[in-house]
């Protein structure tokens, strides 16, 4: 796992959307974090302008937990080099 990319997940998560840092892991689910799915999309453009990797709608129908955006985002960082 990135260290970075999470370290940049959790930053949002507490600065944008006030999830405690305590409760971040990278198997947290969006929904335990207290995210709904517009949350979920705000993070995916405050994280586009933060990695310049946008991620599509239909990407996010499997993407459940921090890792799993982690892994799309490096995925696709990947995929672009």
């Amino acid at each position: 796992m990135s260290q970075d990319l999470f370290a940049t997940f959790k930053t949002i998560l507490v600065d944008t959307f006030g999830v405690p840092a305590d409760d971040i892991a990278p198997e947290a689910t969006f929904e335990a974090l207290g995210l709904d799915s517009l949350d979920v999309v705000e993070l995916t453009l405050v994280l586009e302008e933060e990695t310049g990797v946008k991620l599509e709608d239909e990407e996010l129908e499997d993407v459940r937990t921090v890792q799993d955006a982690i892994d799309k985002i490096t995925e696709k960082q990947q995929a672009a080099a």
